[in-house]
C-alpha cells in the first residue's frame, strides 16, 4: 500500500459515519425560526423581533458536532399579504430553499395550526424528510393535548417525526438535533468547524441594525425600510462602519431619528454593542436616515440593497 493510499484509507476511517447535511427552517412568520437557529447555534446570528417578516435574507447557519454538520437554511415567513416586488423575492427564496435542502423543519405554534401555516404546507415535498418542530411548547398548561395535536397533525401531512421544543428557553434542542441527523446524508463536513455562516460581516452588521429599528419602533415604523451599509473599514481591531436607513416617505424620518436626535441613538447605540460582542471587537458606528420613495416595488432598488 502507498503512502497516498494509507491517507486516503485513513481519511475515510476518519470520516466514517459521519454526516452532513443541508436542513431549511420555514413556517409562517412570527412563528420563533431565527429564535430556533439562534439558540441552536448558541449564539444571535439570525436578527429577531415580534414584527412579522423580519427576516428578509437566507441565512445559512452552521452548527458543527463531534458526528455531524448541520446546515441550518433560515428563510422569511412565507407572506400572504402586501405582495410587493420584496415580498414576492422573499417568498422565491423559500419555495427555492424547499427543493435544494436535505431536512425540513416546520415550525409552528402549539395548538394551532392556521390557515396561514396550511399554506406554507401546501409548498411541502412529501419526498423531503419532513419533521415537525412545535414551538413555544412550554407555554402548553397540560402536556396531555399534546398526543391528540400530534394526531390531528398526521392527517395534515406525513410528518417524519414531531418533536416540541421551546426555542427561547433552548428545551428539547438535543432531541430535534438527534431527530434532523438520521436524515442527513453521510459524507464529510463542507465547511471548517469553526465557521458559524456563510454571510460577511458588513451583512450582519446592517442586520443588527435593521434588528433595532424594528425592536425599538415596533408597530410605528413601516415594514418598508431597510439598511444600507455604505462603509466599511478594518482598522486594526477598530470596525469603523457607516451606515444609511433607507424609508420609503420623508414623513418616516422624524420617527427614526425621534426628539433631538435621540432614537436613532438609540438604535445605534444597541446596534454597536451587539455588533461588538459578534465581532469580537471594538466598532465606531455612524447612522443616518435616507428616503427612497417606492424601493420596496423597485427592482433595481431591490438589487442594490442586496434583495
Amino acid at each position: 500500500m502507498t503512502s497516498l493510499d494509507s491517507d486516503l484509507e485513513s481519511s475515510t476511517e476518519l470520516n466514517s459515519g459521519f454526516r452532513c447535511g443541508t436542513v431549511a427552517i420555514v413556517g409562517r412568520p412570527n412563528v420563533g425560526k431565527s429564535t430556533l437557529l439562534n439558540h441552536i447555534l448558541g449564539m444571535k446570528l439570525a436578527i429577531t423581533s415580534r414584527k412579522a417578516q423580519t427576516t428578509r435574507h437566507r441565512l445559512l447557519g452552521i452548527h458543527t458536532t463531534e458526528d455531524t454538520q448541520f446546515l441550518f437554511v433560515d428563510t422569511p415567513g412565507f407572506q400572504q399579504k402586501h405582495l410587493n416586488a420584496l415580498n414576492k423575492g422573499l417568498n422565491k427564496t423559500v419555495t427555492q430553499v424547499l427543493t435544494e435542502v436535505d431536512v425540513v423543519l416546520f415550525v409552528i405554534e402549539p395548538m394551532k395550526l392556521g390557515e396561514a401555516d396550511r399554506k406554507v404546507l401546501k409548498l411541502l415535498s412529501e419526498e423531503t424528510p419532513t419533521i415537525l418542530v412545535v414551538n413555544k411548547s412550554d407555554l402548553m398548561g397540560d402536556k396531555g393535548n399534546l398526543l391528540p395535536l400530534i394526531q390531528d397533525f398526521d392527517l395534515e401531512f406525513p410528518f417524519s417525526e414531531i418533536v416540541p421544543v421551546s426555542a427561547k428557553k433552548s428545551l428539547h434542542l438535543d432531541e430535534l438535533l438527534a431527530s434532523i441527523r438520521n436524515y442527513l446524508p453521510e459524507q464529510a463536513a463542507i465547511y471548517s468547524e469553526d465557521e458559524l455562516t456563510d454571510k460577511n460581516e458588513r451583512f450582519l452588521a446592517a442586520e443588527l441594525v435593521r434588528e433595532k429599528i424594528f425592536r425599538l419602533l415596533g408597530d410605528e415604523i413601516p415594514y418598508s425600510v431597510a439598511v444600507e451599509i455604505e462603509k466599511f473599514e478594518v482598522v486594526g481591531k477598530l470596525r469603523r462602519i457607516f451606515c444609511a436607513i433607507i424609508v420609503d416617505k420623508d414623513s418616516q424620518k422624524p420617527m427614526l431619528i425621534g426628539k433631538g436626535g435621540e432614537k436613532l441613538k438609540q438604535i445605534s447605540t444597541e446596534a454597536r454593542q451587539d455588533m461588538e460582542k459578534l465581532f469580537g471587537g471594538k466598532v465606531y458606528l455612524e447612522t443616518w436616515v435616507k428616503v427612497k420613495g417606492g424601493w420596496a416595488d423597485d427592482e433595481r432598488a431591490l438589487k442594490s440593497l442586496g434583495y
